[in-house]
């Protein structure tokens, strides 16, 4: 008596399953759909109902690798990565019309990155990625959704130049830098030459005004010098002779207080100051005569062209 109920328990056990949560359960009747079962506790026929399959409708992402080559004939791998989920309102499309999902995305997949990468170069390539991310998802959601599928998103996740290539863009980038910092240093060289030569120019402007002032001092001196000396019956030759003898011993004086410079004395006599004098005296008197000759010399031919000057009468 007790193996019957067993028996019959294990039978109505049978007819009893569960459904996790985000799950949809499909429960087919003699071998043909007829009812589809959400999460929880669910109950079918024991030997007549069976449950056909699961759909999971949490969302799954699929990453598919392409290569293809640009339109500067570059083969690129580009790794791309589908987002999708199974409308929880077509369910029963997604579970009976496709026998492969994962394949058939990934041919759609491969279908529209090799239709839309070989019209952008390589360089395009990287900047213009969303575009192609968004062309995937555009010829997929037309498609997939016929079958109970809805995209959420497709990301081109990584794109991947041959090695040689890569070599050849980093060389490309580097020798780009390089330029532009050849660029910046003949710049920074240029404001330094600039720099300097203003900073010369403005020390020689100083140097000179200072040379300048100094001599202007020194006239000054000079001067007043002269008119002292005349004031007590020294004419200006005289005066200016003495003058230069005096400098001339104090720039032997100088010359003597350094002990690390060479001086050379011509033979001379204890009257060679004296001699020196006069003949400085002489030459200072010699000079302005000359100097008063030419000025009367100028004069006379100047009064001369102007006597030669004829004035013509006017024509008539």
């Amino acid at each position: 008596m007790i193996i019957p109920f067993i028996v019959l328990a294990l039978i109505l056990l049978s007819g009893v399953f569960t459904v996790k949560q985000q799950t949809i359960a499909l429960v087919e009747r003699l071998g043909k759909f007829h009812s589809i079962k959400g999460p929880g506790l669910q109950f079918k026929i024991p030997f007549i109902d069976r449950v056909a399959g699961k759909v999971n409708l949490k969302i799954n992402q699929l990453d598919v690798l392409v290569e293809t080559k640009t339109k500067d004939n570059v083969f690129v791998k580009l790794k791309v990565s589908v987002q999708f989920r199974v409308l929880q309102d077509a369910v029963y499309d997604a579970f009976y019309k496709l026998e492969n999902p994962l394949e058939q995305i990934t041919s759609y997949v491969f279908d529209t990155v090799r239709a839309e990468v070989p019209k952008i170069k390589l360089d395009d390539v990287f900047e213009r990625k969303d575009d192609i991310a968004n062309a995937v998802r555009r010829e997929m959601e037309g498609a997939m959704t016929e079958y109970g599928y809805g995209i959420v998103k497709a990301l081109v996740t990584d794109i991947d130049p041959d090695h040689e290539v890569k070599i050849s863009m980093n060389r490309i980038n580097a020798s780009e830098r390089e330029k532009i910092a050849a660029e910046f240093e003949g710049e920074a060289d240029r404001i330094r030459i600039v720099a300097k030569a203003r900073a010369e120019a403005e020390s020689k402007r100083l140097q000179g005004q200072g040379i300048a002032d100094q001599r202007r001092e020194i006239a000054k001196g000079l001067e007043e010098s002269v008119e002292v000396l005349n004031s007590v019956g020294i004419n200006s030759q005289e005066a200016s002779a003495l003058i230069v003898v005096t400098q001339h011993y104090d720039t032997l004086q100088s010359m003597a207080e350094n002990t690390n410079s060479n001086l050379i004395l011509l033979p001379n006599s204890p009257s060679s100051g004296s001699d020196m004098l006069s003949q400085m005296v002489t030459s200072f008197a010699a000079s302005q005569q000359i100097g008063e000759t030419m000025k009367k010399r100028n004069e006379g031919l100047e009064l001369k062209g102007k006597k030669e000057t004829i004035k013509l009468p006017p024509q008539r």
